[in-house]
């Protein structure tokens, strides 16, 4: 028997290259995709959601599927004179591209929305432009932003001039 032990002891398992190299590829994906659907969550299993600048309005949407970061001017990000740049993060706190935008901005004195025209550029990397939204308007005003990106759709709702008085500091967020 002893001779047995000993043979099998040190007789090796040969795989074909190809096989070697699917095994290690799903054993690769097995361990990296639970990692990667989970990276976004803080202590407690929340999602987290950046604010990248200090002199911005940040919210996190109503159901907690976006965040909005409204870039008002030059300071921090150059986005050119007279318009306003929005920076949208999905819930895993990645650039969000391509998603319609409707903005609505309200009167709240007489409930009737602001005649603007405004013009909304996709910049990529989640940063869109919009042209032609006036937000030093005088008197409380209500800006809705609704994002859709593809089923998923939410909106976020700032109450001005409230809202550009009170900046939260650049960091993490949970909804």
């Amino acid at each position: 028997m002893p001779e047995l032990k000993h043979i099998l002891l040190t007789r090796t398992i040969k795989i074909p290259l190809p096989a070697a190299f699917i095994l290690v590829l799903v054993l690769g994906l097995i361990y990296t995709v639970p990692l990667y659907a989970h990276e976004n969550q803080a202590a407690g299993g929340k999602k987290t959601f950046t604010k990248h600048f200090q002199e911005t309005l940040f919210d996190i949407t109503e159901h907690a599927a976006f965040s909005v970061e409204v870039l008002l001017d030059d300071r921090e990000y150059k986005i050119g004179k007279g318009v306003v740049g929005i920076v949208i993060h999905d819930d895993k706190d990645s650039d969000v591209k391509g998603a319609g935008i409707t903005v609505v901005q309200k009167n709240l004195d007489t409930g009737e929305s602001v005649p603007e025209t405004i013009t909304i550029t996709d910049k990529d990397n989640g940063l869109y432009i919009l042209s032609g939204l006036n937000l030093e308007r005088q008197g409380r005003r209500e800006l809705s932003i609704s994002i859709k990106k593809g089923n998923v759709r939410d909106s976020v709702t700032f109450i001005l001039p409230d809202a550009l008085k009170k900046h939260y500091p650049k960091g993490k967020y949970t909804p």
